[in-house]
C-alpha cells in the first residue's frame, strides 16, 4: 500500500491543531471532506489515528507514531520537488548549512577543487531549524550542533569543542580562567530548548525567557537577566565587550557533526561529507577568522 502524501498532509494539519474545523480552514477545504480523507487514511493504514469524543480530539498511540514519522516523509517529498526544480533550471548547486562560529570555508575549498563546476552556497541556521532545513531541502548538507531532532537524518561526528559560560561583563565570575558547575549554582539560565537539553546537570532557576538565536540569547545575558552556554567557536564569533566567556571544564563538550537527510542519495553531498571529515581537525583548531583563512589555504594546498 502506497502512502498518500495528500492524506498525510491532512492528517498532520489535524494532529497539529487537534481540531477538524480549524484544520479544514487552514487547508481551505470543507470539514466533511477532511473527515472523509482522514477516515480513508485510517482504512489504508488499518489503524485508528484519532479519538473523537465530547472532550475533543486526541491522538491515539498509532496517531502519535504517524505524526513522528510524517515530518521527515513530507519534508523529503518537498526536498525532491525543490531539487528537481533546481535541476530543471540547469545548474549544479550545493547548499551548505552552518551554525554560527563553525567555519565552512576549509571543507568548501577542498570540495570546490574536486567539483569546479558546482556552485556552493552557504545558509546560516539556528538551533531550532537545523533538522527542518535539512529535511525539507533548503540545505543539502550542514554543520550542526547537538542536540537536535535526529529522526530522518544521517549524522557523522566531526569534533567537540569546550563549552563556555556567557556572563554579563560585571558578573562576579567574569574574567576568571575557568569556573565549575558548582560556581554557577543558583544563576538564572537563559536557554533555547527544554530543560532536558540543557548542558548543565545542575538545576538552574528558569529565567522565564525563551530565545531562538544566539544573538538574542546574548542580548539577555548582557542585560544581566541570566547566564547561558556557548561553544568555544561561538564565543570567538560573538566576541563583545559587555559579555565575558569563561570555560567550564566539568561540562560535557559541544558536539559538532556534519549531517544530511538519511533518505538523500547524492554523490555531491557525500563528497562534501568527505571534505568536512578531511578538514575537521583544522576546523576544530580554528579560533579566529585569520586562523580560518590560513586553515583554508592549507587544506587546499594539501589536496
Amino acid at each position: 500500500m502506497d502512502l498518500d502524501l495528500r492524506k498525510l498532509r491532512y492528517f498532520v494539519a489535524v494532529a497539529d491543531r487537534l481540531h477538524f474545523g480549524r484544520a479544514a480552514d487552514a487547508l481551505h477545504i470543507a470539514q466533511p471532506a477532511l473527515s472523509r480523507q482522514i477516515r480513508a487514511l485510517e482504512q489504508d493504514l488499518g489503524a485508528s489515528l484519532f479519538t473523537r469524543d465530547s472532550h475533543g480530539v486526541t491522538l491515539t498511540d498509532a496517531g502519535r507514531q504517524l505524526l513522528d514519522d510524517a515530518g521527515p516523509l513530507l519534508a523529503s517529498a518537498h526536498a525532491v520537488r525543490r531539487r528537481v526544480s533546481v535541476a530543471e533550471r540547469g545548474g549544479r548547486r550545493l547548499v551548505v548549512g552552518f551554525r554560527a562560529g563553525i567555519p565552512v570555508i576549509p571543507a568548501t575549498r577542498v570540495f570546490e577543487a574536486q567539483h569546479p563546476d558546482v556552485v556552493v552556497d552557504v545558509q546560516r541556521m539556528e538551533w531550532d531549524d537545523q533538522a527542518s532545513m535539512l529535511l525539507d531541502g533548503r540545505v543539502d548538507v550542514a554543520y550542526v550542533r547537538l542536540p537536535l531532532a535526529e529522526t530522518g537524518l544521517r549524522l557523522t561526528p566531526l569534533y567537540t569543542e569546550p563549552l563556555m559560560v556567557a556572563l554579563p561583563a560585571g558578573h562576579r565570575l567574569a574574567g576568571k580562567d575557568e569556573v565549575t558547575e558548582a560556581d554557577l549554582a543558583g544563576e538564572p539560565l537563559i536557554w533555547h530548548a527544554d530543560a532536558s537539553r540543557q548542558p548543565t546537570r545542575r538545576p538552574h532557576p528558569d529565567s522565564g525567557l525563551r530565545v531562538r538565536g544566539v544573538e538574542e540569547k546574548l542580548e539577555h545575558v548582557a542585560a544581566g537577566r541570566g547566564i547561558s552556554f556557548v561553544g568555544r567557536s561561538e564565543a570567538v564569533f560573538f566576541s563583545r565587550p559587555d559579555i565575558s566567556y569563561v570555560p567550564v571544564p566539568d561540562l560535557a563538550p559541544d558536539q559538532v557533526c556534519v549531517a544530511m537527510a538519511a533518505s538523500r542519495t547524492s554523490p555531491l553531498a557525500d563528497s562534501f561529507f568527505a571534505a568536512a571529515q578531511t578538514t575537521a581537525e583544522i576546523t576544530a583548531e580554528c579560533g579566529n577568522y585569520e586562523m580560518w583563512r590560513l586553515a583554508s589555504d592549507a587544506a587546499s594546498k594539501r589536496d
